[in-house]
C-alpha cells in the first residue's frame, strides 16, 4: 500500500502514460489490490482492478457456496452489494473523461453466473473498473490515492466481508435462488414445461421497466383448479401453482387481459429472479426458446422444407439461403435453428409472428389452392413437432380459433386470471361443419444440421481482431454487425460480451473446423466453461474478464446464425 501511494505521489502532474507504473499487486491490511490493466487515456475504457480478500478474513461459511446454485447466488448477491457500496462511497466522475468513475458489472432482476465476483474456498474477489483521474492528460496522482484509500477500500470492506453483510438478507437471497433451481428440476418428471406459483406478480411497471408492478395495482396470479400442481422447495416447503403440461398449449383472451404477460413470464422463467421480483417462484424448462418473425435477417442453408416448399423459380428450401428473409421464411428458419439446438419448448406470440406462417383459414384455402401456396402453416406442423421431436409449444392467440383443433390445453386469461378453457374450445371448434383442411403430411421432416465454414467467420478488421458488444442488441464482429434484437431471451449486456467471446473462443480452439455442427461446437465450448469457468473465454494475458454473464447455447447459436458472412455445409 505504501509503495502504491508513493508511486502515485511521485507521478502526480506527469503525462497520463505515467500511470503504467502502478500496474501490479499491492497488499493492504486485510485485502490485496490488483491493478491488472491501466488505460492509456482518460477517455479510454477504464482500468481493470481486482480486490481479493482471503477467506481467513472474509469468513464466508462453506454452506453458502456448497453447490453451483448457491455459489452463483452468493456471487450475484455480493456484486449487488459491491455496486451499492460504490454508490455510497464514490464521488463519481471528476476531472477529464472518465476520471474517478468506479463501476462493477451488476445484474438487474435476474440472478445469473457472472465473472464480476468470484468466491471459492481460498478467497473472495471483486473485479471492477476505475477511470484513473486526470486533468487534461495529466495524472492526478493524489486524487487517485484518495479514491483508492477512501472509496475503493471502504467499498470492499463493506461488501466482501461476511461480518459487514446482513446475514438474514444474504441467506434469503441464496435460498430463494436455490428454490427456483429446485422447482425447475422437477418439471420434466412431472411432464410439465412451466410452473407459475400462486401469488406471483407477473405484470411489469412499464414497457421499459422490468420491475414488478406494485402489489396494489397488480392482480396476483392464481392457478385454475384443474391445472394446479404442488412442487417442493428446499427452504420454503410446498408451493402450489399452475403447471403447464407438455404438448401444445394455447393462451387466449381479450386484449389487455394478460396473455402476453403470461408468455413473457414463461419466457423469462429460464432465469432465477431476485426476491421480491414477483416471478421468483415461476420457472420454465431450460430449453425454452422464444420464436418470432425477423424480417431482413440472413439465413444460410437452413432446411425449412417442413414449412416452405415449391417456391417460385424453383428456389431450394432444403438449403434455403437469403440475405433478406421475409416474415414467414425468417420465422421458419428461427424454429428450425432452435430445433437444431434441441429446443424442448417453443414460445410464439401472434403479435410478433408472420400471420401467413401461423394460419391459413378455410376461406383462404378455398380461394388459394394448396398447390399455389408454398407455406405449410405452423398449425399443421405443431403436433408433428411435439409427437416426433418431443418439443412442446405455447402460443398466444387472439385471432384464430382454428388452433383449438390441435391444442392439448387452452388457457383463457380473464383480467390477468387464467381459466382452463380446453373443453369449451374443443366444443366450439367441433361445431364447425366446414373445417380447414390440414396441409401437412403425417411427419414433420428431417432436421438437417449444419457445419460452419471457419473462413466465413472473420473477427479481423484490418490486422486486428475487432470484436465488441454494443448494448443488448449488437455485436461488432470484424467488419460485420451481428443483430441480436430479435433474440428476446438475452436480458443482460454482459451476456452479449459472453456470446461474442464464445465465437472467438470457438475459432481460437478450432472447434469451428468445417466438420463440427453448430451444436457440436457449442458443446465443446460449454464443456470448457464447465471445467474452467467463464474466464476461459477471455484469452487475455492481462486483466480480468469482469464483464461476462452466463448465456445458453440457444443464444450463442442465434448469434452464429446471424453472421451475415456465414457459410455452412449441411451434415
Amino acid at each position: 500500500m505504501d509503495r502504491l501511494f508513493k508511486i502515485l505521489e511521485t507521478i502526480d502532474g506527469r503525462g497520463y502514460k505515467a500511470y503504467k507504473e502502478i500496474k501490479g499487486k499491492y497488499r493492504f491490511e486485510d485485502l490485496t489490490l490488483f491493478i491488472d490493466h491501466v488505460q492509456g487515456d482518460p477517455f479510454a475504457t477504464p482500468s481493470r482492478l481486482r480486490v481479493r480478500v482471503s477467506q481467513s478474513f472474509a469468513r464466508f461459511d462453506r454452506t453458502l457456496f456448497s453447490n453451483r446454485s448457491r455459489k452463483t447466488a452468493l456471487e450475484d448477491y455480493l456484486v449487488r452489494v459491491f455496486s451499492q457500496s460504490i454508490k455510497k462511497y464514490s464521488k463519481g466522475i471528476r476531472g477529464t473523461g472518465k476520471s474517478g468513475l468506479i463501476y462493477i458489472d451488476c445484474g438487474k432482476q435476474e440472478i445469473m453466473e457472472r465473472t464480476a465476483v468470484i468466491v471459492n474456498d481460498d478467497f473472495v474477489e471483486a473485479r471492477f473498473y476505475l477511470g484513473l483521474p486526470a486533468r487534461g492528460r495529466r495524472v492526478l496522482g493524489i486524487q487517485c490515492r484518495n479514491i483508492i484509500s477512501e472509496e475503493i477500500i471502504k467499498t470492499a470492506l463493506s461488501s466482501l466481508f461476511f461480518r459487514s453483510l446482513d446475514s438474514k438478507d444474504l441467506n434469503r437471497f441464496i435460498d430463494v435462488s436455490e428454490d427456483q433451481d429446485h422447482l425447475r428440476s422437477q418439471l420434466e418428471a412431472k411432464s410439465l414445461v412451466a410452473f407459475i406459483a400462486n401469488g406471483s406478480i407477473l405484470p411489469r411497471r412499464s414497457g421499459i421497466s422490468d420491475l414488478p408492478l406494485s402489489a396494489s395495482k397488480a392482480v396476483a396470479f392464481t392457478s385454475p383448479p384443474q391445472l394446479e400442481v404442488s412442487l417442493e422447495t428446499i427452504h420454503s416447503g410446498t408451493v402450489r401453482g399452475m403447471g403447464i403440461p407438455q404438448g401444445v398449449t394455447i393462451i387466449i383472451g381479450g386484449g389487455f387481459h394478460g396473455k402476453s404477460t403470461l408468455l413473457s413470464a414463461i419466457e423469462r422463467g429460464i432465469y432465477n429472479h431476485i426476491p421480491g421480483d414477483g416471478r421468483d417462484r415461476s420457472v420454465s424448462i431450460d430449453s425454452c426458446v422464444k420464436i418470432r418473425a425477423e424480417e431482413g435477417r440472413s439465413v444460410q442453408k437452413v432446411n425449412i422444407s417442413s414449412f416452405i416448399s415449391n417456391l417460385p423459380l424453383d428456389k431450394n428450401t432444403e438449403k434455403f439461403s437469403t440475405s433478406n428473409a421475409s416474415g414467414s421464411t425468417s420465422q421458419a428458419a428461427n424454429i428450425i435453428e432452435a430445433l437444431e439446438c434441441r429446443a424442448g419448448l417453443l414460445l410464439l406470440d401472434e403479435d410478433t409472428s408472420a400471420t401467413n406462417f401461423l394460419i391459413r383459414d378455410t376461406v383462404m384455402q378455398k380461394v388459394v389452392p394448396k398447390e399455389k401456396e408454398p407455406i405449410t402453416p405452423f398449425i399443421d406442423q405443431v403436433r408433428n413437432i411435439y409427437e416426433e421431436l418431443g418439443t412442446s409449444s405455447i402460443l398466444v392467440m387472439g385471432g384464430s380459433g382454428d388452433y383449438f383443433d390441435v391444442a392439448d390445453t387452452v388457457i383463457m386469461m380473464d383480467n390477468y386470471t387464467p381459466v382452463l378453457a380446453t373443453a369449451r374450445a374443443k366444443d366450439a371448434i367441433s361445431s364447425f361443419r366446414d373445417k380447414r383442411a390440414r396441409e401437412s403430411g403425417k411427419t414433420f421432416g428431417r432436421i438437417t444440421e449444419r457445419c460452419p465454414v471457419p473462413s466465413s467467420i472473420d473477427p479481423y478488421r484490418g490486422k486486428r481482431v475487432k470484436v465488441k458488444s454494443r448494448g443488448l442488441d449488437h455485436i461488432i464482429f470484424g467488419s460485420l454487425d451481428i443483430d441480436l434484437s430479435a433474440v428476446e431471451q438475452i436480458t443482460d449486456t454482459s451476456q452479449v460480451n459472453t456470446i461474442s467471446d464464445i465465437i472467438l473462443h470457438a475459432l481460437r480452439m478450432r472447434y469451428i473446423n468445417g466438420t463440427n455442427t453448430i451444436m457440436q461446437i457449442l458443446d465443446l465450448v460449454f464443456e470448457d466453461i464447465r471445467k474452467n469457468g467463464l474466464d476461459i473465454l477471455s484469452g487475455r494475458e492481462e486483466g480480468h474478464p469482469g464483464s461476462y454473464a452466463a448465456c445458453r447455447k440457444f443464444e450463442a447459436a442465434a448469434a452464429i446464425n446471424r453472421i451475415r458472412s456465414l457459410q455452412v455445409k449441411q451434415k
